[in-house]
C-alpha cells in the first residue's frame, strides 16, 4: 500500500492506494470503435455554391429546412433549424443576400463547423 496526500480545491485528503501485487501492467482502456463517416452532403443546388458559407455552430441533427436555393433572406432570417442537445437551434443568415445552396437534408447529423448552406450577398 502507498499513501498519498492530495489537495483538491484547497481541501487536503490522505489517500491510501493498494498496489497490484502481480506486477503486471494495468489493462489498457478499451477504445471506442472509429466513428463512421456521415454520408456525403448532397450536391449544391443548380445555383452553385455561394460566397458566404453558413456553418454549424455545434454538432447536431438537421431538424427542419426553412429556406431553399434562390430565396432572398435578410440578416437574422432563419435558414434551417438544428436539434442540438434536444433543443431546436435556428441557424440564421449572417447578412442580407440570396440562398445559393442548402448542403444538408432533414435528419442528417452534422459536426460543428460543417457547411450547412451557402449564400450570395
Amino acid at each position: 500500500m502507498k499513501s498519498y496526500t492530495i489537495t483538491v480545491n484547497g481541501n487536503v485528503y490522505d489517500v491510501t492506494v493498494e498496489e497490484n501485487g502481480t506486477g503486471a501492467a494495468p489493462a489498457a482502456p478499451r477504445r471506442a470503435a472509429a466513428p463512421v463517416a456521415a454520408p456525403a452532403a448532397p450536391a449544391p443546388a443548380a445555383g452553385g455554391a455561394g460566397n458566404v458559407k453558413i456553418e454549424a455552430g455545434a454538432a447536431g441533427k438537421v431538424f427542419s429546412i426553412d429556406k431553399k436555393a434562390g430565396d432572398a433572406v435578410k440578416r437574422g432570417d432563419t435558414i434551417l433549424v438544428l436539434e442540438v442537445m434536444k433543443m431546436e437551434t435556428p441557424v440564421v443568415a449572417p447578412e442580407d443576400g440570396t440562398v445559393a445552396s442548402i448542403d444538408v437534408t432533414v435528419g442528417q447529423s452534422v459536426e460543428s463547423g460543417a457547411v450547412l448552406a451557402t449564400m450570395n450577398n
